[in-house]
């Protein structure tokens, strides 16, 4: 089965697995899919992430991470540019999400960021999703 846009697809398995309180989920590999992912480990949203080389074939194992009442730590995770409408946003826009408490990834010329690095930085780019 052919997927056109992996990032989305990674959210949403990283979603679904939160909503059915999966320990571990896998991702479809590709470099954007691995930069989101270590992003979110950076910033605890998921326990940790690693790729997994199956011959020619990569796969992304991802842990995720609860609470102590068994809820996923992850609120909301939504994909925001789309492949049939791409979002960008500017340095002064992406400056704070959910008053601190989220984060929203961003793909700029540096590679993909979080607001945060990428305000420090003063660029902007494709907002590629946003966590709480």
């Amino acid at each position: 089965m052919a997927i056109n846009d992996l990032v989305s697809d990674a959210l949403t398995r990283v979603r679904n697995a939160g909503m059915r309180r999966l320990p571990v989920t896998t991702l479809v590999h590709s470099k954007s899919v691995e930069a989101v992912a270590n992003i979110l480990v950076e910033k605890g949203y998921i326990e940790s992430c690693n790729v997994i080389e199956d011959g020619v074939k990569k796969t992304i194992k991802v842990v995720l991470k609860y609470n102590d009442e068994g809820k996923t730590v992850i609120n909301e995770l939504q994909r925001v540019s789309k492949p049939g409408r791409r979002v960008y946003k500017g340095n002064k826009d992406i400056k704070r999400f959910k008053n601190g408490y989220g984060t929203i990834i961003v793909s700029t010329s540096h590679g993909v960021l979080p607001n945060d690095k990428a305000y420090e930085l003063g660029i902007g780019g494709e907002v590629m999703c946003t966590v709480w």
